[in-house]
């Protein structure tokens, strides 16, 4: 519970939001939203949504293929072409792509409208564990590939038996930079960038605080499927350029379509994700980063109904302490 003064400190925090000023969709120098989007976050619902949205509002909507696989981390030349692809794009365009931010203004480059989404990082990292031991992903890309087949034991050891194991591919080591087990278990990567010195270690001090900067001062919306609503309301009013109706057009058509959705992946228990999670303390402290500060842009925009509630509260106690002093007296 809190005290009193606690909760008037709180409100008086709430009433000084200012939507305004957590909106970083003006600082951009080129109408081309940019969603660097972050594997197993929800990533294909958003851009089925933005290309329903196009269609609605006239805007393009590109993914790039990424053929030769993801590739999160780019060298100097890749970055310079990545930028150069996206400033050629047509004004009123979504460009799409699993890579880490970029700062285009570091290029001398017109910078675009930031956005992504993000999700609890353990349930992420057991989403990735499941959907690449899928069948139907792991043997049509092998195939293309010319690729053996998988150890049967790989694709078959549930996620609880590999931490209990102790197995290589779900140890979250601090501070690990290549242990090459492909799980994507870095999230702040994605808002950090491209040195792999300062980006890489695992679950660190420094990742997190540039992943917390660029998100503060560079993303218009962060949002997370685990916030839909929330998430909805703060793009449809900090971006309306592209999410104008996003809520509507998301409950019409989407709400119950969830893609890459995975009936393979079984329950895992609440201890095992403990487990996991001691290793995970900054992805987490990250992850209820960009929460809170997508909340801030929700009550930032609901000035008028905060202090309605607040007056009907104020009015309640009164009414109570009056009753009390008619019966005291």
């Amino acid at each position: 519970m809190l005290s009193p003064s606690d909760e008037r400190w709180i409100i008086g925090k709430l009433f000084n939001l200012n939507a305004d000023a957590l909106n970083n969709t003006k600082k951009a120098q080129t109408d081309i939203l940019f969603f660097n989007r972050v594997p197993k976050t929800g990533s294909v619902q958003m851009i089925n949504l933005l290309k329903k949205l196009g269609k609605l509002h006239e805007f393009d909507v590109e993914v790039d293929p990424q053929q030769g696989g993801i590739r999160t981390v780019l060298e100097e030349d890749d970055i310079e072409n990545q930028i150069d692809n996206i400033n050629n794009l047509d004004e009123s365009t979504v460009f799409v792509s699993h890579v880490n931010y970029i700062n285009f203004t570091d290029y001398d480059a017109e910078r675009p409208i930031y956005m992504n989404m993000v999700r609890d990082p353990v349930e992420r990292v057991i989403s990735w564990y499941y959907y690449v031991r899928s069948p139907w992903i792991f043997v049509p890309k092998r195939r293309q590939s010319n690729r053996p087949m998988p150890n049967p034991k790989w694709a078959n050891t549930e996620f609880d038996q590999c931490v209990l194991s102790k197995d290589k591919a779900c140890t979250y080591i601090e501070g690990s930079e290549f242990e090459r087990a492909g799980d994507h278990r870095r999230q702040t990567l994605f808002f950090c960038g491209h040195n792999e010195h300062k980006c890489m270690p695992f679950n660190t001090r420094l990742p997190l605080e540039i992943a917390k900067r660029n998100v503060e001062q560079e993303y218009a919306v962060v949002g997370t499927w685990e916030d839909t609503n929330v998430t909805l309301t703060v793009l449809e009013n900090y971006i309306p350029r592209y999410f104008k109706g996003a809520s509507k057009m998301y409950y019409m058509d989407l709400a119950n379509d969830h893609k890459n959705s995975n009936p393979m992946k079984p329950h895992i228990s609440e201890e095992i994700k403990n487990m996991v999670r001691r290793n995970f303390t900054r992805e987490i402290e990250f992850y209820q980063f960009c929460r809170q500060r997508l909340h801030k842009q929700y009550f930032a925009l609901k000035q008028k109904e905060l202090r309605d509630i607040e007056e009907k509260e104020n009015e309640k106690k009164l009414t109570f302490l009056n009753k009390a002093l008619l019966r005291l007296n």
